[in-house]
């Protein structure tokens, strides 16, 4: 259904594999390698939360292993309640919007972590995460963005926007979502739910088809970035963002 039209942007977080999905492609700031760029110290606390945080982006997702199977299976149940799903492998999940029968093969850029995003999703903020699902909202294209693979695609981007794999930040923005990770150890979570409803909502704004995927994940960026950089001193909690009242339960 959709082509491979989109390039993969060349610039890729160190330690994490490629996002080779075959349509949508990763949103990133591509640098030079030369470039030189700050760091920010941490607390002993907000050290430990990263580190806790990078153990997660590491796992791949794995097919073989019990935990990552029930996962799928959890994500199925959550969108679908009334369908049974007949199998890991199944042209069923071209229904969520994976690209093929075979979800896994999505999971390369995101990591069994994509994966518990949408699950956290799913689970609490049911009403805006059927609403992407079943594009419920606004004035649809008729060339949508698949929904399972956009939101592996927003997993990505969000762990290259907040330097997550660094040792320390080495951006602003990255430094300050540290605060709010040493705060609630889910905010990785609770941030890719604002991201994706977001997302959407500058779908929508922008009359944006499938073509301009990339268009829209770069302008869900900035506006993401504007929030965690120009209002931390008047939030202390990402429920304080302006973006998070885009989220229905």
């Amino acid at each position: 259904m959709f082509s491979d039209t989109l390039a993969c942007c060349a610039e890729v977080v160190a330690g994490s594999a490629a996002w080779l999905g075959r349509g949508l492609s990763c949103v990133c700031a591509q640098r030079r390698e030369n470039d030189a760029r700050p760091s920010f110290d941490l607390t002993p606390a907000q050290e430990e939360c990263l580190q806790r945080l990078q153990s997660r982006i590491d796992i791949a997702y794995d097919s073989s292993i019990p935990e990552h199977q029930e996962a799928l299976r959890a994500l199925w149940n959550a969108a679908f309640p009334e369908e049974e799903l007949r199998g890991l492998i199944s042209e069923q999940w071209k229904d969520m919007g994976w690209q093929g029968k075979d979800p896994s093969t999505d999971f390369r850029g995101g990591g069994f972590i994509s994966l518990e995003n949408l699950l956290f999703f799913a689970k609490n903020f049911p009403k805006s995460f059927q609403d992407l699902l079943r594009k419920q909202e606004g004035d649809r294209s008729v060339w949508e963005y698949p929904f399972a693979v956009a939101g592996v695609n927003i997993t990505f981007m969000l762990i290259q926007m907040l330097d997550l794999e660094s040792v320390k930040p080495r951006t602003l923005v990255g430094a300050n979502f540290l605060k709010f990770l040493a705060e609630n150890e889910s905010a990785f979570d609770l941030l890719y739910c604002i991201t994706f409803k977001l997302m959407d909502q500058q779908w929508l704004n922008m009359r944006a088809s499938y073509m301009d995927f990339n268009t829209v994940m770069k302008s869900t960026r900035r506006q993401l970035e504007k929030e965690l950089l120009e209002l931390l001193e008047d939030i202390t909690r990402l429920e304080d963002l302006p973006s998070y009242g885009l989220l229905t339960r």
